[in-house]
């Protein structure tokens, strides 16, 4: 405090004090007295030493009195100045770092709340807060020691008042200097008190800035882990990917074609038995007849024998539904392989009934063969395709999928050339005729045994890898199955929920239910377009349409050519077309013939040429079920599902396709009699529908493996669970054995 007197007086300075009772606000206004000094104004002084304060106090003119500073001033010159300067200095640090305080706090929960804080500004901000509290803390410090110092040269230097004098000036002054000191003393506790709450408010921010340095390193520990994981995802999507180029590069063997030709016998057998029925038709009604005679002495009308026959037809059916339904439970129980060699025993003894109607003179004979050779048959269709889809490699799956129609159109054809009259369609060899379903079962009894099990149901239903790499090995013709075994796991891990489950657990899962919708109704479509109407009924519609009844049975068997041909045809192009574009085509297809169909019966009448229409119409109509309906639904069946739910899927998938099947065998007939020529006008309308459903629903499975095709239907069918997962507290990780992830540090 600088300090001018010319008078042995001295004046004392303060911010907000009076000078000789004129209080100036910046201590350099001048006064005559210090009777009122701002704010406590100082008491009159003899002493001319000046202060230590860092204030100024000019006087000019020179006092004649002692002038008391204010806001809380000293008593003038004596020191009392110290009380003003040591309250505004502390209310400035105090204010000053109170708002510094605040304000980095204000920064720090700013910076929290958007998750931007940077770790290094944070260090530099806690280091200075820190040097300024200490610098505080050494400021009060002194302050402190300097008031003490202070009140103790006040008190030493204080002199009792004479009795003369005891109500005079002095009197004032040492009432001043009590006042002054208490004042003094209250603003100290206040100082204390500022800086305790200063205090306080440094505890809470560093505890804040801890939690937010905590905050930091979690973050960039998950940062860390994030790019660990992204890493390792691209990893797996780059092996993966390698993976099925090496699995889309594998070619056919001898093996594997060996092992194909012994299974699609079956398929074959299914075939066969579904034409063979056709041709002898009349050959069948009479014998009906002769049997009734025989045993009842009396006619059958033409309708009795007819309906008797469509009993034989439909009873076929019947059997497979219930081969159909126990499919899946066969595959599981004896595996694939082993299903279909029990499955031969059952053909064997169907067949043998058959061949011996005539032999027992009895048509039930006949109906209990056909019933079993429908089990039999029924089986087959559950069996073979399963089979195949799980032994077939990846790039060759659609080709070798497309063998199953190939076999049954095979069958077709060879019924229907061994049904025309110059060979067995006669009365004496039509029993023969279909006695000779025996020989694909007892051929697939002998090369059955030789081809291995599914590697897919030794490795993931049973849990045998060895035998299942042995299996690979003679399928592949090479060591190198690693690819392979490692696509079964990763179909494995895909469906560690579903295991094998039942056909009712299959209806209520909630994520099978859209493929399963799309195999049934795929199934539905191959019956229901109105191909068994051809196959059973193919002669008679030849004759309707104005064919000569032999004409009508050789161009019958062009059917079977036809079909034969188109499934070759479409063999390459089932793994570079596309399944569900073919599908598409071919009820495209399908849907036109059938109005040609309908067109040409109801004008054949008039116009001699149209019977040629209708012959080429039905050709046509055959030509695209071959196309997409004839081979696709057995295959995309299989490929819909994974290991688990596979089996029970195949039964109903089954089970509702030889329900259409027996629906047209029984119904085809009432229907023509109540439509006439309109007959083929419903199966228009429902190849309509099933085109509009294969092109909204179904997906395209070409050269996809089981987990892909499985991933398909969990994308677009599980939003429920999806949404589940977001609340879920870990992230669950699946990695090959050899480089272990840790599951537990992904925890959110």
């Amino acid at each position: 405090m600088k300090v001018s007197s010319s008078s042995g007086r001295v004046c004392g300075g303060g911010g907000g004090g009076g000078v000789c009772g004129n209080g100036g606000e910046d201590g350099n206004d001048t006064g005559s007295r210090g009777d009122s000094g701002g704010g406590g104004g100082g008491a009159p002084n003899n002493n001319n030493s000046s202060s230590s304060s860092t204030s100024t106090c000019t006087s000019s003119p020179p006092c004649s009195e002692g002038c008391g500073g204010g806001g809380g001033g000293g008593s003038g010159g004596s020191g009392l100045v110290a009380g003003v300067l040591v309250s505004d200095q502390g209310e400035v640090i105090s204010d000053r770092y109170v708002g510094v305080a605040r304000q980095f706090a204000s920064r720090q929960a700013s910076e929290r709340g958007s998750n931007k804080a940077d770790q290094s500004d944070g260090s530099d901000d806690e280091t200075t807060l820190r040097q300024m509290l200490v610098s505080l803390q050494h400021q009060v410090t002194d302050m402190s020691a300097n008031l003490t110092t202070r009140l103790d040269e006040l008190q030493s230097r204080g002199v009792s008042p004479s009795p003369a004098a005891y109500y005079g000036t002095e009197h004032r002054g040492h009432m001043e200097t009590s006042v002054a000191l208490s004042e003094i003393r209250t603003q100290l506790h206040e100082l204390t008190r500022s800086l305790e709450s200063c205090q306080s408010e440094v505890t809470e921010v560093k505890r804040d800035m801890v939690a937010i340095k905590n905050e930091l390193d979690t973050v960039q520990q998950v940062k860390e882990e994030i790019e660990e994981l992204r890493e390792y995802v691209d990893r797996l999507e780059l092996q993966s990917h390698r993976r099925k180029l090496r699995l889309l590069e594998q070619g056919l063997t001898f093996f594997l074609s060996y092992t194909i030709l012994a299974s699609m016998l079956g398929m074959l057998q299914f075939g066969y038995n579904t034409g063979v029925i056709n041709a002898p038709e009349g050959n069948i009604e009479k014998f009906i007849k002769d049997v009734f005679e025989d045993r009842y002495k009396e006619n059958m009308d033409h309708a009795q024998a007819e309906l008797l026959y469509s009993f034989a037809v439909s009873i076929f059916a019947i059997g497979g539904m219930l081969g159909g339904f126990s499919g899946g439970i066969i595959a599981n129980r004896f595996g694939r392989k082993g299903g279909l060699l029990l499955n031969s025993f059952v053909g064997i003894g169907g067949a043998c009934l058959m061949g011996l109607t005539k032999y027992f003179n009895s048509y039930e004979v006949l109906f209990i063969g056909r019933f079993i050779i429908g089990v039999n048959c029924g089986l087959n269709t559950s069996l073979v395709p399963m089979y195949i889809s799980e032994i077939a490699p990846l790039n060759l799956r659609g080709g070798l999928g497309t063998v199953n129609q190939l076999a049954v159109t095979t069958g077709l054809l060879i019924s229907q050339i061994l049904g025309i009259e110059q060979i067995l369609g006669t009365d004496e060899g039509w029993p023969l005729l279909l006695g000779l379903a025996i020989c694909p079962a007892i051929l697939q009894l002998i090369l059955l045994p030789v081809c291995p099990e599914s590697p897919r149901y030794l490795l993931i239903t049973k849990q045998w890898e060895e035998e299942a790499r042995k299996a690979l090995r003679r399928l592949r013709a090479t060591n190198q199955i690693e690819e392979d075994i490692e696509e079964m796991r990763a179909e494995e891990r895909a469906q560690q929920s579903e295991a094998t489950i039942s056909m009712m657990e299959l209806v209520c899962s909630p994520t099978l239910r859209q493929p399963l919708i799309i195999s049934v109704v795929m199934q539905l479509s191959q019956q229901l377009s109105g191909i068994n109407a051809v196959f059973y009924y193919s002669t008679s519609l030849f004759i309707t349409a104005g064919l000569a009844e032999n004409v009508a049975k050789f161009v019958t068997i062009g059917i079977g050519v036809i079909m034969v041909n188109m499934t070759l045809v479409t063999m390459p192009l089932m793994d570079k077309t596309g399944r569900r574009t073919l599908h598409l085509y071919g009820l495209g297809g399908m849907f036109i013939f059938s109005i040609f169909i309908t067109i040409s019966l109801l004008i054949t009448e008039m116009i001699d040429w149209m019977s040629y229409l209708a012959v080429v119409s039905i050709l046509g109509f055959v030509v695209f079920f071959a196309v997409g309906p004839g081979s696709i639904p057995w295959m995309i069946t299989a490929e819909l599902f994974s290991q688990g739910p596979r089996p029970a899927a195949m039964s109903i998938a089954v089970l509702i396709n030889w329900v259409a099947n027996f629906a047209v065998g029984i119904g085809f007939q009432p229907l023509k009699t109540a439509l006439d020529n309109y007959t083929f006008l419903p199966f228009s309308v429902l190849l309509a529908i099933f085109w509009i459903f294969t092109y909204k629903k179904v997906p395209e499975t070409k050269n996809k493996t089981f987990e892909e095709i499985l991933a398909l239907f969990r994308q677009n069918g599980s939003l429920v669970e999806i949404e589940a997962s977001k609340t879920t507290s870990t992230i669950t990780l699946v990695k090959p054995e050899d480089t272990p992830l840790d599951t537990d540090k992904y925890a959110s």
